[in-house]
């Protein structure tokens, strides 16, 4: 974690937000912890990866 984040913290337990902001930030966490369940128990889609790409082809003079 960068100091700045420290830093951002730090000024939210001095002026704390509102409490739509508040909520904001739980819900965002909420989602981004409800994405990460779901993928480690379904598992990652096949239509989402990436085809993996094969090396150039390589002419030596």
């Amino acid at each position: 974690m960068s100091p700045l984040w420290l830093v951002r913290m730090a000024r939210w337990v001095r002026n704390p937000p509102g409490p739509r902001k508040v909520t904001l930030v739980l819900a965002v966490v909420a989602i981004c912890l409800l994405i990460y369940a779901v993928e480690r128990w379904v598992g990652w889609p096949e239509a989402l990866t990436g085809d993996r790409l094969r090396a150039p082809l390589r002419l030596s003079h």
